[in-house]
């Protein structure tokens, strides 16, 4: 099997990376997918079913097997059990469960069980807190995962999964499905001055705020803005946030996050030639090409060191906040991390 060779320069090459001195940097390339299996198996488990992501996933992959698009992958096992403190997540397991069992998808009781059964896996779990633990089972069974995001509940367990990765040789990605936000796509992203995103941001007490749902316009933000982020304020209210990202060529991104009016995504994009409007959202299939192509060839669309500097961008929002508004620089939050 050919080897994929992912260089890790870009990795470090921003100075909130450069200076923190990351532990698992170590050696310049690294060897992903020597665990893959030759055979490139299709059969996809799902860790998870808090969540309505894992029904429109397993929809759309085990409605579209004949679809060249998603390369064959189709689900065949679950492992139902995500959230244990979430009473809004757990809630939804028992309905969740009949709904995928209904369309022919095995239910297991255990992870390792799961893992003997599939070649790749969608990480769904909606309580972030369990992805680092459920996301070491994956790896030391030598299996490609995607994890829906959060990656993880800190920025510290993202480090752990990301360390991991490299460790046991296996790639990972972690997105939101608003980075594939209608537009995005015919955007010159060497040509973007600024830009404004917008999502809902409802809170959920055992995740910091922008965490739980606010991510969504976080990513579509860094989507256009890229790595870079230098320092963060942010503005509060009952119903919205506002956080402002400083870029350190000068550049200023903006987050508005809402918990009232429209549910809705966008934002406006600035570049030196024209004004880009964002949204409306796509659904979920663009993610989910990216994902299947990213299982066929263990080349990952999202780097880790973008994936945590948009957990920073937002642990520094939640700093911001208790703070009263003080600016605060994303190297200190890696530091603390």
């Amino acid at each position: 099997m050919k080897k994929i060779f992912i260089n890790r320069r870009n990795f470090i090459k921003t100075s909130s990376f450069a200076t923190i001195g990351l532990g698992f940097l170590g050696n310049p390339k690294l060897t992903f997918g020597r665990n893959w299996n030759e055979s490139k198996g299709k059969k996809v488990g799902i860790i998870g079913l808090d969540t309505s992501h894992s029904i429109a996933f397993t929809n759309v992959l085990n409605n579209n097997r004949g679809n060249s698009q998603y390369l064959g992958y189709h689900v065949v096992a679950a492992y139902p059990y995500g959230s244990r403190d979430i009473p809004s997540s757990m809630d939804r397991i028992p309905g969740y469960t009949q709904e995928i069992k209904s369309m022919g998808v095995e239910i297991v009781d255990f992870i390792a069980a799961l893992l003997e059964k599939v070649d790749v896996v969608l990480l769904e779990t909606n309580d972030g807190k369990l992805h680092l633990e459920q996301a070491m089972e994956v790896f030391k069974a030598g299996k490609r995962m995607f994890i829906d995001k959060p990656i993880t509940a800190s920025l510290k367990d993202a480090h752990k999964i990301f360390a991991a990765s490299e460790q046991f040789g296996i790639p990972v990605f972690s997105s939101s499905s608003l980075r594939y936000v209608k537009g995005i796509d015919e955007i010159d992203k060497s040509t973007v001055v600024g830009a404004d995103t917008f999502s809902p941001a409802t809170l959920e007490p055992s995740h910091p705020d922008l965490y739980w749902y606010g991510i969504h316009g976080v990513e579509t933000l860094f989507t256009v803005m890229g790595t870079g982020c230098e320092s963060v304020v942010r503005i509060i209210s009952k119903d919205t946030d506002i956080v402002v990202g400083t870029w350190k060529d000068g550049r200023l991104g903006t987050f508005r996050g809402t918990r009232s009016g429209i549910h809705d995504y966008g934002g406006t994009v600035f570049t030196m030639k024209k004004n880009i409007v964002l949204g409306p959202y796509s659904g979920y299939e663009p993610l989910l090409r990216e994902i299947v192509k990213y299982f066929d060839t263990g080349i990952i669309p999202v780097q880790p060191e973008e994936t945590l500097e948009i957990l920073a961008f937002m642990e520094a929002a939640d700093e911001s906040k208790k703070q009263g508004g003080k600016r605060i620089y994303l190297k200190e939050i890696f530091e603390k991390a």
